[in-house]
């Protein structure tokens, strides 16, 4: 029987890499937001990006609120529609508060363009993005990440999270996926 490291092409950055990236993040960020006066609102846009959401939070050293959105611009073909859904919004008001987008990845643009442009018309006093990966090579909509983990290229990226067909998200690295299981 095949295991899921069977159809992974090579390994981008294993889970030591991501560890070392995202503690870095987390200070940063730290650093950044250190003078706010009312917890950072912390915003998972799920799936993708709960692993990372969940490493990259519990690193933080200042106070934060937790909260989860489902909003995405693809379709079952993984292709952008370029017409975004929000199928899951936040549980808190975002009105007068920091607000930090965690997303695993950065690829057209759309999704962080819309969701950025959302919460300023919410009333966000801010709103900074986040991104475990970054793919400007893909970008059809210019939008601004404030936070890299790693930039990658144009290639089907799983792991860590990310997936395809909801396969390959607990893998502990990031690793590029063979072209023949995704271009059946």
């Amino acid at each position: 029987m095949k295991t899921k490291e069977d159809f992974i092409e090579s390994v981008l950055y294993t889970e030591e890499q991501i560890a070392e990236r995202v503690k870095e993040l987390s200070a940063q960020i730290t650093s950044d937001y250190k003078n706010i006066t009312k917890p950072l609102l912390t915003v998972g846009i799920l799936n993708g990006a709960v692993v990372f959401y969940t490493d990259l939070v519990r690193n933080l050293r200042i106070p934060v609120h937790f909260d989860f959105m489902i909003a995405s611009s693809y379709d079952a073909n993984t292709q952008s529609s370029g017409k975004v859904n929000i199928l899951k919004n936040l549980d808190n008001d975002p009105r007068g508060r920091d607000i930090l987008l965690v997303e695993d990845i950065i690829d057209s643009g759309t999704t962080m363009n819309y969701l950025i442009n959302y919460f300023k018309e919410k009333g966000a006093t801010s709103v900074k993005v986040a991104s475990l990966l970054d793919k400007p090579s893909r970008r059809k909509i210019d939008v601004k990440v404030d936070y890299i983990g790693f930039e990658v290229p144009d290639e089907f990226i799983v792991g860590y999270g990310l997936d395809f067909a909801q396969h390959y998200r607990n893998l502990p690295y990031l690793g590029i996926l063979k072209r023949s299981v995704y271009s059946k």
